[in-house]
């Protein structure tokens, strides 16, 4: 069972700005990964599914962030169908991610009570989440979907909207105040946050540092832009 509900992951969200995305196969690395970005300042972290046996891994960290990270909202990302998402719910998973709108997949979360943030690339898409019951909707790909310009666009209409933009967000100042200064309610990050030292390995020290740094980013952007 989840840990958290869709509503206190929704606040964690905004309130720590970001979401690390991240996916490797060996377990150790997956939590010291968790670690990282929990001593940094994350109290929401999606793991995504995509390798083999993902599920097995996801409910090691479930197990590692109950005894381990206390105040940690741990979801489940790259989700597409619905007998998918049962087996994370039942694995402990706080909230589900997924690239597209499903809504046998939004059904089996309000069921639950387990939060839904469901992949968005319209206006049509996003209402239509809304319907379901998405509290915070994904655009992804963001970039290419329109960037900062079309989280701004959507935000006139629907200024209750709160968007999550993630593909193609840097872990940098300029780029992070493009997003909030648009409107974005958090971003998701992926690749960019997970530094690497020069033998191929993850820099775990670098990592939590990053993970602060940017933190500090977005307080002070949020404390600019209107509450939403």
């Amino acid at each position: 069972m989840m840990k958290f509900s869709r509503i206190e992951v929704a606040l964690k969200m905004k309130e720590t700005g970001f979401v690390p995305v991240f996916f490797h196969k060996d377990v150790e690395v997956s939590i010291n990964i968790l670690k990282a970005c929990y001593e940094g300042g994350v109290r929401v972290f999606e793991f995504t599914n995509r390798g083999d046996n993902a599920h097995e891994i996801f409910r090691k960290l479930i197990d590692y962030r109950d005894e381990f990270l206390p105040d940690l909202a741990l979801g489940i990302g790259s989700i597409v169908d619905a007998p998918t998402t049962a087996l994370y719910i039942q694995s402990g998973a706080d909230f589900v991610v997924s690239p597209l709108v499903n809504e046998e997949m939004a059904k089996i979360c309000n069921r639950r009570k387990v939060a839904w943030n469901p992949g968005c690339g319209t206006i049509s898409d996003i209402s239509k989440a809304e319907e379901l019951g998405a509290e915070v909707v994904k655009v992804f790909p963001a970039t290419q979907v329109g960037g900062p310009g079309f989280i701004k666009a959507v935000k006139a209409p629907m200024p209750w909207t709160n968007i999550m933009p993630t593909g193609g967000v840097k872990p940098t100042y300029e780029n992070l105040k493009e997003w909030f200064d648009a409107g974005a309610y958090c971003v998701g990050i992926g690749g960019q946050l997970f530094v690497k030292a020069a033998d191929g390995s993850f820099d775990y020290q670098q990592i939590k540092d990053l993970v602060y740094d940017v933190r500090i980013y977005i307080e002070k952007l949020q404390l600019k832009t209107v509450d939403v």
